[in-house]
């Protein structure tokens, strides 16, 4: 695409012995009428043209997404250093110097289809890639669906067997087996949502919730737990000083999840502490879950909130590696934040922040 018809003709003349198709634009509005019904594997744009400056016109092509990846060479009689760095900075490939030479022109205009064609041909892998890991996530959410039937079927049988007469060992080894498919069918659970919120399809039901009372809800759920492991438990929780929007089912199961975790990764005999607090300059509800473990490595902080990331094994306790990423997910949909920072003397503390709604400020 060039302001001079005789310049075309030169171009024309060295490539046509390459089997090359060229269109001629002979100003800016031919060059985007053009790319609006065909796209071409290279651009050859003249610095000058009649309305409008061709770097102008390369800057405009590469802001389009669907142009981006066209490879632009420039033709400019300019060959000065500023000149040609001013090319590369309004995204061309490569340039060349008028008057053109027969040999550089080849030469050049095949580097740059070479370089398109391996684009095109990693584009098309990245594409087929993309549709085989779509493929595989919708049979792994199959397979999870399918699995939760007779997870629920082992659940109803133990419940039949401890109406039966049981020996005292027999029913503890039932309550292991119906704990279990518990354990198991809310895993279940969260993939699948986790499924849904990845692709946009959960919807969230917000009702205005006093985060307080939920939380002791939780705290109280974990009695036996923290007993069992000798697990010192603060839950400092004052009254509500304002509401949140939120879909209280989810925010329950993400309160439920960072205090199990705080606790299972939390050494016997050791602390873990649960905070609500209402902060006078911001209108929003922030939880701090504090736990005595051995931390998190700094290089950990931002790659264990994704799917499957357990960060550091420890041996004895159960990873999966979705916990987090579930709470994160739920968080993120409700427009808050998650993140982790170091307790001391030892251990992690783990911040959820929430904005709350004006309207549901709980008076004093």
């Amino acid at each position: 695409m060039d302001d001079e018809p005789d310049v075309f003709d030169i171009l024309e003349g060295i490539l046509f012995k390459e089997g090359y198709q060229l269109h001629y634009a002979s100003n800016g509005y031919e060059v985007f009428k053009f790319l609006e019904s065909s796209l071409p594997d290279l651009i050859l744009l003249d610095v000058m043209m009649p309305d409008s400056d061709g770097m102008d016109i390369c800057r405009k092509i590469k802001q389009i997404p669907e142009w981006n990846s066209i490879p632009i060479i420039m033709i400019t009689a300019l060959n000065s250093k500023e000149t040609l760095a001013q090319c590369l900075e309004a995204g061309a490939q490569d340039f060349i110097g008028k008057p053109v030479s027969t040999l550089e022109v080849r030469a050049r205009v095949r580097s740059m289809l070479r370089l398109k064609k391996q684009h095109d041909e990693l584009e098309k892998s990245r594409q087929k890639l993309e549709q085989l890991l779509l493929l595989r996530e919708d049979m792994a959410n199959a397979v999870i669906h399918d699995l939760r039937n007779p997870v629920v079927v082992i659940g109803l049988a133990c419940e039949l067997l401890t109406l039966t007469n049981l020996t005292e060992k027999q029913s503890q080894k039932v309550n292991q087996i119906a704990f279990s498919a518990q354990q198991l069918n809310h895993q279940l659970n969260s993939l699948l949502l986790m499924a849904k919120l990845e692709s946009a399809q959960e919807v969230l039901n917000p009702k205005p919730v006093n985060l307080s009372v939920l939380l002791q809800e939780v705290v109280n759920e974990f009695e036996a737990q923290t007993l069992k492991k000798a697990i010192n438990l603060t839950a400092k929780i004052p009254e509500a000083k304002r509401l949140v929007m939120v879909d209280p089912d989810l925010m329950k199961r993400v309160l439920e999840n960072l205090l199990n975790n705080a606790i299972k990764f939390s050494p016997t005999n050791g602390y873990v502490s649960i905070e609500v607090e209402y902060p006078v300059e911001t209108n929003t509800v922030k939880v701090h879950v504090r736990d005595s473990g051995s931390g998190v490595k700094d290089e950990l902080k931002q790659s264990i909130f994704e799917k499957y990331e357990i960060g550091q094994r420890f041996e004895g306790i159960a990873q999966t590696g979705l916990g987090l990423a579930f709470c994160k997910m739920v968080i993120d949909a409700h427009q808050g934040s998650l993140s982790i920072t170091d307790n001391q003397p030892q251990g992690a503390i783990f911040t959820l922040e929430l904005n709350a709604e004006l309207q549901f400020v709980v008076a004093s």
